[in-house]
């Protein structure tokens, strides 16, 4: 299965590259059958190996660092957070034409939820509101920095660029608005705490309807933890907003920071993967119609 290039550094990484990368570092997974798995993700190639593993490879430069991120923080992390988290289980380097890092985790079952479609949403959204309430629960001490845990005004520049970018495809006017009214929004006073950082559909797994597991800790760390709200507007329907907001017990403030995340990272996203990824792009325009229809803008 081929995966279209979203970016022009990535690398080309198929089957049978993974498949000669795991026999030359793992020889006891040798002769495992390989296979890409389709997925919306920006960063990574993922490929199922044999029954009970998956293979992560970084597409391209930028994702390289969250192969050693993830290899730290996720053997702290996992057992903390009450829902299965990826399990590393080996670490692979460079070779067979492939230049960087990667790793093997164990495979976790479910599958990724569809905004707009989702089964059960009160239970996920209770769900979901308890695993960002026990990752900021978990000892910030020594947390590595969030780079989406800083204050929105950081995002101003490309937000404002993307919206530009937008011209004569959405409502310019209404999420400027929006925008501008985001970052009047007083910051975060508490301390920093663990944030996710990308609760996107794409790294949610559910069973049953139920909040199965979390994937994609790369961006994991300590700040502001707002940004772990996006979840609101990217995958619930707004009927159960309310049931995710008083399991992670966002107070006004934080919950128009976490709206303000959600609308930057969709315009953000939506020009740049307007025709490369379509599924995260069709998604983008969900979040940002979802707010505009929650503030009374359009």
């Amino acid at each position: 299965m081929a995966a279209m290039r979203m970016r022009a550094d990535e690398v080309d990484i198929d089957a049978p590259l993974v498949a000669r990368l795991v026999a030359a570092r793992f020889p006891r997974w040798a002769g495992l059958p390989v296979a890409r798995l389709a997925s919306s993700g920006t960063e990574n190639a993922m490929f199922r190996l044999g029954t009970d593993k998956v293979v992560r490879l970084p597409r391209h430069p930028g994702a390289v660092e969250s192969v050693a991120h993830e290899q730290r923080w996720l053997p702290r992390l996992g057992p903390l957070l009450g829902v299965a988290a990826p399990v590393p289980l080996g670490l692979g380097g460079p070779g067979e034409g492939f230049a960087w890092p990667w790793s093997v985790y164990a495979w976790l079952d479910g599958h990724n939820p569809v905004a707009g479609a989702v089964e059960r949403p009160e239970r996920l959204a209770a769900d979901l509101g308890a695993f960002v309430a026990g990752l900021r629960a978990v000892d910030a001490a020594d947390g590595p920095p969030n780079p989406r845990g800083v204050p929105l005004a950081e995002r101003d520049a490309p937000t404002r660029d993307a919206i530009a970018a937008l011209a004569g495809r959405i409502d310019t006017d209404a999420v400027t608005a929006l925008w501008g009214q985001a970052l009047e929004v007083a910051g975060r006073a508490g301390p920093p705490v663990w944030a996710h950082g990308d609760l996107s559909p794409g790294n949610v797994l559910v069973a049953d309807g139920r909040l199965a597991g979390v994937i994609d800790f790369g961006t994991a760390g300590v700040g502001d933890p707002a940004v772990d709200l996006i979840v609101a507007w990217n995958l619930l329907p707004a009927s159960a907003r309310g049931t995710f907001r008083e399991a992670v017990g966002a107070d006004d403030d934080e919950w128009a920071r976490g709206r303000g995340w959600a609308l930057s990272i969709s315009l953000i996203q939506l020009p740049y993967y307007w025709r490369t990824n379509p599924p995260l792009a069709a998604n983008s325009r969900h979040v940002i119609g979802e707010i505009l229809a929650e503030t009374g803008s359009r």
